[in-house]
């Protein structure tokens, strides 16, 4: 009678909810104070399959979805980004029978790292792709070991881990667990023997804290490692990228498929083959899984095209306090070769908690856009004097900046300068729309 009332009462709230555009936490959280182990007496899906990881999961699981249905199966997930205890109990209960039967051939959730271990205390996903861990957002996660320990109980036997081979980190997840299939980026275009970044959160073994080797480094302490004093390595990949262009834009899964990017970025990299990975595992086959894939253009708003005055734009959301994230798109804009434009906007830190603080900008590879081809770096926001003095420890020329108060006074001087030249900006969601309600977004 429990589990009866909280689906009921769960399905009542979300549809007040709906109504007067309310999140999809509430529902969930009253439901789990009326039954608090309802998500253990619901009958699941044949797969159940979770994504977590510091960066990457909304757009993986974007693409893991699209690739199920598109293989005739009818998916449930968190399209809103709930990824916590009560978001999950909602959409699982308001997509149940009031018997308590999923109707779904699969569940598919995004899990914040943090809570993965409250979300599946009650039922265990079939499936468990674990993305990457970098250090992420001082106000919550700290250090990257803090976040694995955050997630080890998360891990349950009866479930098959879906691991970034070339993270040592997220590796070690895989000890004494019986059930494991790896991802991961073969020696390519983009590999090198160097490091390139602020810090390496890879120069130590995660099992014995030994000094690290690596053969090759994809980006930060991403890449092929192995540490000489406990033999702890890389392991052999069950699904890779054999080959990769991204000035052409290209990869190649397997050495048999060959993708197109429509954003050519490595980060997109290792989102298509985490999507890759747990497509194959629910049984979808590669030309199916091809078709999505190629030239797949997300629909989380991550990238955006817009127009501002003369210029052509593209905005590249970068989570704040996450230093790889930023990275990755400056790596992106460096990587262009084409004249333009860029602009950095950290108006707010955070959506849920107040801090003002940016020690994290230090963490960030700025020095990423000292190119010819950036021919002006604009800075604005709440920010921009902590901005501006980071940018002051960097090769970027002063005459080359440029700092504004507020997005309107950046996007107005950028509208009225007369260019013509690729505009990209860089900034987090608590600023994307800041931005985007001064342009004309282009539609597809």
């Amino acid at each position: 009678m429990r589990a009866f009332l909280a689906i009921l009462i769960c399905k009542i709230l979300r549809l007040i909810g709906k109504a007067v555009g309310k999140g999809s936490s509430l529902p969930g959280k009253y439901a789990l104070k009326i039954c608090p182990d309802v998500l253990r007496r619901v009958k699941l899906p044949e797969y159940v399959i979770a994504v977590t990881g510091s960066n990457g999961k909304t757009s993986t699981v974007e693409m893991i979805a699209a690739i199920l249905r598109k293989s005739g199966k009818t998916v449930v997930y968190n399209e809103e980004g709930s990824n916590q205890i009560e978001g999950v109990a909602t959409l699982v209960l308001c997509n149940s029978t009031m018997g308590g039967k999923m109707k779904a051939d699969v569940l598919l959730l995004e899990s914040d790292e943090r809570y993965a271990r409250l979300s599946f205390r009650w039922f265990h996903p079939t499936h468990f792709v674990i993305t990457n861990l970098y250090r992420d957002q001082l106000t919550r996660n700290g250090h990257p070991e803090w976040v694995y320990d955050a997630i080890l109980p998360a891990i349950h036997d009866d479930t098959t881990l879906v691991l970034n081979a070339d993270d040592p980190l997220v590796s070690r997840f895989a000890q004494n667990h019986g059930k494991v299939k790896w991802f991961g980026l073969d020696r390519c275009s983009v590999s090198s023997e160097d490091h390139r970044g602020v810090y390496h959160d890879g120069a130590l073994c995660p099992v014995c804290g030994g000094n690290m080797a690596y053969d090759c480094y994809h980006y930060e302490h991403i890449g092929h490692y192995r540490c000489p004093s406990c033999g702890y390595r890389r392991h052999k990949t069950d699904f890779a990228v054999t080959a990769l262009d991204l000035g052409k834009g290209t990869l190649t899964i397997d050495g048999k498929t060959e993708i197109a990017l429509a954003f050519k970025s490595i980060y997109n990299v290792y989102n298509i083959l985490a999507a890759w990975s747990a497509g194959s595992l629910a049984g979808v086959d590669r030309e199916t899984m091809a078709s999505v894939i190629n030239n797949y253009i997300l629909k989380n708003g991550r990238m955006v095209r817009f127009t501002l005055g003369s210029h052509r734009g593209t905005l590249l959301t970068s989570k704040h306090e996450n230093s790889v994230a930023y990275d990755t798109n400056l790596g992106y804009i460096a990587n262009t070769q084409k004249p333009c434009q860029v602009l950095v906007i950290v108006d707010a830190i955070s959506r849920k908690y107040f801090t003002g603080e940016t020690s994290w900008l230090w963490d960030i590879d700025f020095d990423l856009l000292s190119r010819e081809h950036v021919w002006k770096v604009v800075l604005c926001g709440k920010y921009v004097h902590d901005l501006a003095l980071r940018f002051d420890y960097t090769g970027i020329p002063p005459e080359k900046i440029a700092c504004y108060d507020t997005v309107a006074q950046a996007a107005g001087a950028l509208a009225e300068d007369g260019g013509s030249e690729e505009v990209y900006v860089v900034t987090c969601f608590s600023d994307r729309d800041k931005l985007l309600s001064l342009v004309q977004k282009e539609e597809g």
